[in-house]
């Protein structure tokens, strides 16, 4: 399959913002072999160029079987270096951080060890409480009289309690 050089005045298939659908656009501007800005011969309007949406979508899914198809590989290294796709972003890293604290303050515990969050209750820090909203958590500090932070599952939460 051979595919044309694309050029000034050219044509190309390209996503339209305006009709929201993949059609034939006009070049209008190119910086090199990159096409930057197109005008689509159905409406007549100028925008930045993109690519159709049938091509991204096969990209994308392309993408994504390599990396169920990596996954699923031994790993050579265990080397948290070793592949681009375990580099976690500091985000990523504190709430996974405090996903594992959740589980470990609340692993093995029978419901019966919960007790329920209620405003007018005081509670202290270690004490395992159910929400019924939020769910599980534990009180992972004390920060005023009035105030405590109970962690989550989905993260922590600055709550009242000991009100009258």
């Amino acid at each position: 399959m051979t595919t044309k050089k694309l050029r000034t005045g050219g044509e190309v298939d390209a996503w339209c913002t305006k009709c929201r659908l993949d059609l034939t656009h006009r070049i209008i501007a190119m910086v090199g072999d990159v096409v930057k800005k197109v005008e689509c011969k159905t409406c007549m309007s100028h925008h930045l160029y993109r690519q159709p949406k049938s091509e991204r979508e096969s990209r994308a899914a392309a993408r994504a079987a390599g990396v169920a198809a990596r996954s699923s590989e031994p790993r050579a290294s265990s080397s948290p270096r070793a592949g681009g796709s375990e580099r976690l972003t500091a985000a990523q890293r504190a709430e996974r951080d405090q996903t594992l604290a959740w589980e470990r303050a609340i692993a093995g515990q029978p419901s019966g060890a919960f007790k329920p969050y209620r405003i007018t209750h005081t509670f202290g820090e270690g004490e395992l409480i159910h929400h019924t909203k939020f769910g599980d958590g534990v009180v992972a500090k004390v920060i005023d009289r009035g105030k405590i932070e109970i962690l989550f599952k989905d993260g922590p939460r600055t709550m009242a309690h000991g009100q009258p």
